[in-house]
């Protein structure tokens, strides 16, 4: 039996990539993994099992002073730490049995619940609380979960190569980014997902100001931004990507489809930020308490996620949403494609590290200010740098649509 040879850059591009074997390092990793995972749910069983013996005998002390907000977050972080433990464990068989592509699977799914473990840790303690493995873990499986994953792999040779003129041709039409299997618009890659970021942060800070000087405030001027620095408001920058990842496959679909998925979502990661936001350092940026549908009656959706999200402004988010997949997206798509090709990846990474930069900055700003307004005095270096050049009333001023008050965060020993 003959075997037909296969073309270079046809499937066996991808097969090469999938089976190029894994740099010792990564299974350095990998066996870190395995060792710190297994030690950490042995640990966790241990302990388990000693708290439900102690609870049966009765010899558990349950006169701990917490509210119901902190013994929530605390079971949810439990929980995504056991989750993040199991992760690591299949990431590091994956490592050691190199398997890139369930790597990349499991690094991706990990970074997600190490995301999860931080912003609990974050409610629960304050930026001070976090612990720098938690933090290297967070990078290491990000950059792993890129580096691994044999289509990106063979995307990143591709735009290194660009040796045929059809795919020349694309990267000057602008087009590089449609997703070529026909199952979605875009190829849902880093490039594409972080400049979608980007752009609807300042799309969005554009129609939240204007919606404010029109319509809420007509006349008056407030700055929106969300950020320490730059004309950003991060809300809108992740909704969109959250949109775009759920809705790429089907931006064919009816218009109602599109409307209500939208909405759902908006509205959902409207209420979870407001959520975070609050019993973290005590912030409100919004609040719809009150609301009412055409002035009639309480609006439903107000009432039901405590004034963190309404029935208006989920249909403005479902209206977004229509607007960004049938129209904005393709033209963002054009618009990032004016980057040249053999930029795409330095340009992005040098953007992404600043944008990154800004966001812990940011962070860092909203816990100095939360622990000066609830009377501490700043200790740290980091905390008399931040006293001193993002005081009280720089922050007031920088986020001007936000309130602070200490006494609605969740902080244990507050």
């Amino acid at each position: 039996m003959t075997h037909q040879p296969v073309p270079a850059d046809g499937p066996a591009t991808a097969g090469a990539a999938a089976k190029r074997r894994i740099p010792l390092i990564a299974k350095v990793y990998g066996v870190l993994c395995i060792v710190t995972s297994i030690a950490a749910l042995a640990l966790s069983v241990l302990i388990i099992v000693g708290f439900t013996w102690a609870f049966f005998r009765g010899t558990l002390d349950l006169s701990i002073d917490t509210s119901v907000a902190n013994l929530i977050i605390f079971i949810v972080e439990t929980a995504l730490s056991l989750a993040l433990f199991v992760l690591l464990l299949v990431l590091g068989i994956n490592l050691l049995r190199n398997r890139r592509r369930g790597a990349a699977q499991t690094a991706e799914a990990a970074s997600f619940a190490t995301t999860g473990v931080i912003a609990c840790e974050i409610m629960l303690n304050g930026i001070s609380g976090l612990n720098v493995p938690i933090i290297v873990i967070l990078v290491v499986s990000i950059v792993l979960a890129s580096w691994l994953d044999p289509s990106l792999t063979q995307e990143r040779e591709l735009q290194r190569k660009l040796r045929d003129m059809e795919t020349r041709e694309q990267a000057e039409e602008g087009t590089l980014g449609l997703d070529e299997t026909g199952r979605g618009y875009i190829t849902l890659n880093f490039f594409n997902l972080f400049w979608i970021f980007v752009v609807a942060s300042v799309i969005g800070l554009v129609l939240e100001t204007v919606y404010h000087v029109v319509i809420v405030d007509p006349g008056h001027y407030q700055d929106r931004a969300g950020l320490l620095f730059g004309p950003f408001s991060p809300i809108y920058g992740v909704g969109a990507v959250l949109m775009t990842m759920a809705l790429n496959r089907f931006h064919k679909a009816p218009l109602v489809v599109v409307f209500l998925v939208s909405a759902v979502i908006g509205g959902l990661f409207e209420f979870v930020a407001s959520w975070f936001f609050q019993f973290a350092f005590g912030l409100v940026a919004w609040d719809y308490t009150g609301s009412t549908l055409f002035g009639l009656c309480p609006d439903p959706v107000a009432v039901l996620f405590q004034g963190r999200t309404s029935t208006l402004f989920m249909c403005m988010w479902g209206v977004l949403g229509l607007a960004w997949i049938k129209l904005l997206l393709p033209w963002m798509l054009r618009l990032v494609n004016l980057i040249p090709w053999n930029w795409r990846y330095t340009l992005t990474t040098i953007c992404a590290v600043l944008m990154v930069a800004d966001c812990m900055m940011t962070l860092l700003s909203f816990d100095c200010w939360y622990e000066r307004m609830a009377g501490n005095q700043p200790e740290s270096a980091m905390e008399q740098f931040m006293a001193r050049n993002f005081d009280n009333e720089y922050m007031a001023e920088r986020f001007q649509s936000m309130t602070i008050n200490p006494d609605d965060a969740t902080r244990a020993g507050r």
